[in-house]
């Protein structure tokens, strides 16, 4: 029997299983309720040819040099790097807000002063979290912090995570800056792209070691955990205790996917619409790894509170009573020998994909010391 068991078929489980496998030649049984490998990250070719991100667009970016050489062991990336455009007033310009932005949005005369007056106050290419951006005494400075705080951030925020930014952690807004820069990206990371064969195909290689046994659509609490040394566990940290505690909150999505007759339904991958529509977002697929097809596939984003049985959970929502209530669980799980809880549901972490590869690794290289 396999001395080591994992929970969740996403980058952190497969990560750790085959580093497991490969490192330590042991035998590894993963297992994920889904009835496919790759978590949210799974992606798949359509009948349009077109390559089709099932959980919402992943966008693999990196600084760091561990997790690029460990992930080119199994794919080469394509040279993708993501902008997100979004309307604003009616115009379609470039999110996060930069200089580009404020020259769209603004007459000339009054985008030239603002970005004169932002230019003396604040370093180039720096940027500002939305609510620090606020904090402004010069007249014209705070009519754009209200600006951009109105039609970028308040809806936006408000959609995606059900509550008014004032009470979203400092972590979440510091993701939608002011941009001091003519930087159209989205991520400034060295390393960008997506995995030429898609992610599924990523874990696919990663997995197929032949220290490794897949079991999908196997629930944790179906298993007799007592034939294993070692366990895993990338699955919520409050399932795993059985709720004792209460449940951790999450946001979760719900995408509704609509295939169009014609080569292209938008300018880009990704638009954002923070003042207009139910929808946060649209995702248009082809545009990731370029693909070729007469029809084109889109996703429009619709943020929701996770319920159980209902949907998915997607990003635990980042608050003081949030992180209590996870640190309860913590502290419970620190007194399980032998049992490791990693991944973006049992960090109870708003991990980025290269973060949770990173954090597996870690993982591996603790226990192994």
């Amino acid at each position: 029997m396999a001395k080591n068991l994992v929970v969740g078929a996403g980058f952190s489980g497969a990560t750790i299983a085959y580093l497991i496998a490969s490192q330590l030649n042991e035998e590894v049984i993963i297992i994920d309720k889904k009835d496919h490998i790759a978590g949210n990250s799974y992606d798949y070719r359509d009948k349009n040819g077109i390559m089709i991100h099932k959980y919402g667009s992943h966008i693999f970016h990196t600084k760091s040099e561990k997790v690029w050489s460990f992930l080119k062991q199994f794919t080469d990336f394509n040279t993708y790097m993501h902008k997100v455009v979004g309307y604003l007033d009616g115009i379609e310009t470039h999110i996060p807000f930069n200089f580009n932005t404020l020259y769209d949005v603004f007459p000339y005369t009054l985008a030239k002063k603002l970005e004169e007056k932002l230019l003396d106050r604040f370093e180039v290419n720096s940027k500002v979290p939305i609510l620090e951006f606020q904090k402004q005494d010069d007249d014209d400075l705070k009519f754009l912090a209200n600006y951009v705080y109105e039609k970028i951030f308040l809806h936006y925020t408000t959609k995606q995570w059900g509550v008014s930014p004032k009470d979203v952690d400092g972590a979440v807004t510091a993701r939608v800056p002011v941009y001091l820069s003519k930087d159209n990206r989205y991520f400034q990371d060295k390393y960008q792209g997506i995995p030429i064969e898609g992610y599924t195909k990523v874990i696919e290689k990663m997995l197929s070691h032949k220290n490794i046994k897949i079991r999908l659509k196997t629930d944790f609490k179906d298993i007799d955990t007592s034939k294993f040394d070692k366990i895993f566990y990338t699955g919520s940290i409050d399932e795993y205790f059985n709720y004792e505690f209460g449940q951790l909150p999450y946001r979760s999505v719900n995408f509704k996917f609509e295939t169009y007759d014609k080569p292209y339904y938008q300018s880009n991958a990704c638009v954002n619409y923070p003042c207009n529509y139910d929808f946060t977002r649209i995702h248009e697929y082809k545009y990731y790894l370029d693909d070729k097809s007469d029809k084109t596939v889109i996703a429009k984003e619709y943020s929701e509170f996770f319920e159980l049985g209902k949907n998915e959970r997607y990003y635990p929502i980042p608050k003081d009573e949030n992180t209590t209530l996870y640190n309860k669980y913590l502290e419970k799980a620190k007194k399980i020998k032998n049992v490791y809880f990693l991944g973006r549901l049992g960090d109870y972490k708003y991990y980025d994909m290269d973060k949770a590869i990173l954090r597996a690794i870690e993982v591996f290289e603790e226990i192994n010391k």
